[in-house]
């Protein structure tokens, strides 16, 4: 918090009770408390929740006559953060912002303190215009500043020289406390900090390549010497507790690293490829996801059906989709709507992704003998009124899973098919039978994951061939008239959706910048949910063919993922390219 005069915070006191922000008798009890505990009473103002620490920043800027700007949702062009090196902007707790008329913009907690202001005026030498902002607002955008891998290199060289001098030492003693720690450190850190779900270390001939999927797609980062690939792939395996002297065969594993405020596990798989060792790490950000299922990009028909699944006593919800298409978190999202202390929740997980509270969460081990199949065996011992399977992935698991639906479970579980229709073709080729399908199953949610639009965009007009694919996919969905407008949209959960039959729509496009590669940054949701009902009990029976259950949910009323993805972009949350890149094969 700033620091300012006892005339400043006099002024500020008299403001927020002028303002009805705080009353006299919370004012009173918090100056008391101040006097005992010998802390600020702006601080213990905050701390006790009394006034809310943004408001409390806002306040103080207008009192002492600097402009306030809130930093907790802003997102920094990384050209703008490279003007103010991060080690200073960590020590003045400053930040750039962007440049305005000649002068760069910087945000800071105490933009009284005038040495400091002088001091980043000759250090990045120009002008500044200063903003008052929150610590949160600050730490907000010092989180977005990309770590240097330019140290890597430097941290595998040394590290190759600290293993030549040691000829012949132990790979173990070579790696615990070496360059080679600082150098995988630094590709963690980048990765968290680039919203990376996994790191592939892949050997070549002659390098070692380290590529990162950031909102699903792919990219390389860097090319380490293949010298050092050994040393890395020996220091992933020691903090996995896996054997570092066996190279034959794939391992699995799992450590967690602490990033900044963030704590993120990690899941690694080791498999031996031609040119060595290839290291895949899955990221999860436990602080990052709320399973919240609006905020997921569920709405009107999809989520009134997933509601309807839920209230069912027993039966089975299920998830599909490719890998990395998010089942697991809409299934965590399902637990999250239904969770509370009336209800036992088990659930059977490989590996538990996320922890949460209230939910008896149980690691899948095949090495002592708990596999998915003996663990739901041992589930439906312990008295559970809601059993969640991470995946079926075989006519066994499937089996049991249907069991516990038919004796008075609610069961939850993935698959991987291309749609919701192609779940029940897939519980038929793991042997259940078809009338136990359609006795058991309520409701089967497909789905994709497409790239959101950055903050940073342009709006335009749709091409002729553009309007054609709306109209194609979704002309039917959208209102006639005006007069239809709020009842369609409240119907299909977008808000102020366009007339069908225009000839031009309003889409955008992000710009391409590093924080937003493509004019993209974040991902969100495409569904379709499924209800099976009676009509679709009887093609179940019938051992009819995805397609034609498809067409009889489209008929009912179903919103495909491709038509959910092009309301999505007339929303403009992401672009009709990209909806057509992830939904090409399901069309």
């Amino acid at each position: 918090m700033a620091l300012m005069t006892d005339d400043i915070q006099q002024k500020l006191i008299t403001l927020l009770q002028e303002e009805g922000l705080v009353s006299a008798d919370a004012l009173a009890s918090a100056a008391d408390e101040s006097a005992k505990s010998n802390k600020p009473l702006l601080s213990i103002l905050t701390e006790t929740s009394v006034i809310d620490n943004e408001l409390l920043t806002h306040a103080i800027a207008q009192v002492s006559g600097v402009p306030y700007v809130n930093l907790t949702s802003t997102i920094v062009d990384q050209a703008i953060l490279s003007l103010l090196p991060s080690d200073i902007a960590e020590r003045f707790m400053a930040v750039p912002l962007a440049d305005v008329q000649n002068r760069l913009a910087v945000a800071m907690i105490d933009a009284n303190n005038v040495q400091a202001v002088d001091y980043l005026a000759n250090r990045i030498q120009r002008p500044l215009k200063v903003f008052m902002a929150s610590e949160a607002g600050v730490r907000h955008v010092l989180d977005q500043y990309k770590t240097d891998l330019s140290s890597v290199d430097v941290a595998a060289q040394a590290s190759q020289n600290e293993a030549d001098s040691e000829s012949g030492g132990d790979i173990k003693t070579i790696v615990q406390d070496s360059p080679i720690s600082r150098a995988l450190s630094t590709i963690l850190e980048y990765a968290v900090k680039s919203r990376a779900s996994d790191i592939h270390i892949e050997p070549l001939e002659k390098a070692l390549k380290i590529r990162c999927r950031i909102d699903g797609v792919l990219r390389e980062v860097m090319q380490l010497p293949k010298s050092i690939e050994p040393a890395l792939i020996s220091r992933i395996k020691i903090l996995s507790n896996l054997k570092i002297d066996e190279h034959r065969v794939p391992q699995d594993g799992q450590f967690a690293v602490k990033v900044g405020n963030k704590e993120v596990d990690l899941r690694i798989a080791i498999s031996p490829v031609v040119w060595g060792e290839q290291c895949v790490i899955r990221l999860l950000d436990k602080t990052g996801n709320s399973f919240n299922l609006e905020e997921m990009g569920y709405a009107g028909r999809a989520l009134r059906t997933i509601r309807k699944g839920l209230k069912r006593p027993n039966g089975m919800l299920l998830t599909s989709g490719p890998t990395g298409s998010g089942k697991s978190t809409s299934l965590y999202a399902l637990i999250k709507e239904i969770k509370n202390d009336s209800i036992n929740i088990v659930t059977l997980e490989d590996p538990v992704e996320y922890k949460m509270d209230g939910v008896n969460q149980i690691q899948v081990n095949a090495e002592v003998g708990l596999t998915f199949a003996s663990g739901l065996r041992s589930i439906l011992r312990q008295d559970p009124n809601v059993v969640m399977v991470g995946e079926m992935r075989d006519a066994e698991t499937a089996n049991l899973g249907v069991q516990a639906a038919l004796t008075g479970h609610l069961v939850f579980s993935t698959l991987h098919t291309n749609s919701a229709a192609g779940v029940l073709p897939r519980l038929l080729d793991m042997d259940i039978e078809p009338f136990l399908i359609a006795s058991t199953v309520n409701t089967i949610i497909g789905q994709r994951l497409v790239r959101r639009v950055g903050q940073k965009r342009d709006a335009y007009w749709s091409s002729p061939l553009e309007t054609k694919s709306i109209l194609d996919n979704v002309g039917h969905l959208l209102p006639k008239t005006k007069e239809d407008v709020a009842r369609v949209s409240a119907d299909l959960g977008y808000m102020d959706l366009p007339l069908a039959g225009q000839t031009a729509y309003t889409l955008v496009k992000g710009h391409d910048t590093p924080s937003t590669p493509h004019g993209y940054n974040g991902r969100a949701g495409l569904y379709e949910v499924m209800d099976v009902t009676e009509e679709i009990q009887q093609l179940i029976i019938g051992r009819s063919t995805s397609a034609e259950i498809q067409r009889k949910a489209i008929e009912q009323g179903m919103i495909t993922m491709r038509q959910d993805g092009y309301l999505k972009a007339l929303q403009g949350i992401t672009t009709l390219e990209e909806v057509n890149r992830v939904t090409s094969d399901i069309a």
